[in-house]
């Protein structure tokens, strides 16, 4: 095939694996004769960078090639960089494109009307001039979101799916959720020591604003009861079951994990701070509320631990590393094939290319039926023959 000039972006969160994917990509389109150009800052890249401005090009251009990737997969975190960025809603121009008339929309968030900008034709003008063939862009939900809609708009997008919280579409895995799931069972266990010597309850905070699969998997490999936004809890029901593991435990404590948008029965979930290019504002921690209301009722000393930010820190595990490489060397083989519009996934266990997720549906969330007992506020451990290895099907 004709030589391809390839872009490449790391939207949202970092998570470990994202520099496997950068590598591989370059690797293996240098065996096809590909160039790849990595984009700095993700979507940022595309409605910022100032090609009469030498600094701003260099602050968001990075070429890439087999030696300034060579050794980038043995750490975390993005070598491209990220932010959130959302081109369709815009709060502010950046200073050169301040005279362009863009168009505008309304948007309302907590009853705060205010005015944004869709720049998709400043992204599309700039993957022009950056004479870019395909687009590898890798994110969750929000970054992908866009990825869609600039498919839909006209330039070759491919899509890799990652996130920690495990819940884009279409997909059984995302890059990132082994190793959260790895980081929090150690941090718990090493944390066992401290609420079992003072005989308190423990209570961990995890990531999952609309999900609960980081706090349900945790809690499948620790034996621990757990909390999810899927389902809104009985407080005084949880108590109890924590108060009941507590007295049968031997040192005489309890243990429980939270997804950070986990809730009970007459709790209202606050938020602080200003919303992100996609609407979402910072969660108040409710494992400390939790906490609160477990001394209120009962008196009993607690520990309340947020395992949020160090999850996503640090290298990926081989599980993380693995389906990275993999995900990555699957993008290049559509590319190969004129194949875009579409996300490298699993689907029933095996790799599969499947489709962009529609925006409009929203994450992807837990089964509670199937994967949630909501009498005991624990996993379900039943009925796992046949399921794919990550128990979940698309």
């Amino acid at each position: 095939m004709a030589a391809k000039r390839i872009g490449i972006l790391t939207g949202g969160g970092d998570v470990p694996g994202l520099n496997s994917v950068i590598k591989t990509v370059v690797y293996r389109s240098n065996e096809i004769k590909g160039e790849v150009i990595g984009l700095r800052r993700g979507w940022e890249a595309l409605t910022h960078v100032n090609f009469d401005d030498p600094a701003s090009i260099g602050r968001y251009v990075l070429p890439l090639n087999r030696e300034n990737t060579r050794t980038i997969d043995r750490t975390g975190g993005t070598y491209l960089h990220s932010s959130r960025t959302n081109p369709k809603k815009m709060k502010k121009l950046p200073g050169f494109l301040s005279a362009v008339d863009f168009p505008t929309v309304q948007a309302t968030k907590d009853g705060q009307t205010s005015t944004v900008y869709d720049m998709t034709k400043q992204v599309l003008s700039n993957i022009e001039k950056l004479k870019l063939d395909y687009l590898i862009a890798i994110g969750g939900d929000d970054t992908l979101s866009y990825a869609a809609h600039l498919d839909k708009a006209g330039f070759k997008v491919i899509a890799i799916p990652k996130t920690m919280d495990n819940d884009v579409r279409n997909t059984e895995y995302c890059i990132g959720f082994s190793t959260a799931i790895t980081r929090a069972t150690e941090a718990i266990e090493r944390q066992r020591t401290t609420v079992g010597s003072h005989e308190r309850i423990g209570i961990f905070r995890i990531f999952g604003r609309d999900a609960g699969y980081t706090a349900l998997y945790t809690a499948l490999v620790t034996s621990m009861r757990c909390c999810i936004p899927e389902y809104e809890f009985d407080l005084e029901k949880l108590i109890d079951l924590l108060m009941t593991d507590k007295r049968l435990s031997p040192s005489s404590y309890a243990l429980i994990v939270l997804s950070e948008g986990a809730k009970w029965k007459g709790y209202q979930a606050k938020e602080f701070g200003e919303a992100d290019a996609y609407g979402h504002r910072k969660k108040a921690n409710v494992g400390e509320d939790l906490s609160d209301a477990i001394k209120s009722h009962t008196g009993e000393e607690t520990i309340a631990s947020d395992l949020t930010y160090d999850l996503r820190s640090g290298s990926p595990d081989f599980v993380d590393k693995m389906v990275a490489s993999t995900f990555a060397g699957m993008a290049v083989d559509c590319i190969e094939k004129n194949t875009h519009g579409v996300m490298m996934g699993l689907s029933q266990g095996c790799y599969a290319v499947v489709p962009i997720p529609d925006p409009k549906l929203g994450p992807r969330k837990v089964d509670v039926a199937t994967m949630y007992n909501t009498e005991r506020y624990r996993p379900i451990y039943t009925n796992k023959i046949g399921l794919p290895i990550f128990l979940t099907r698309a």
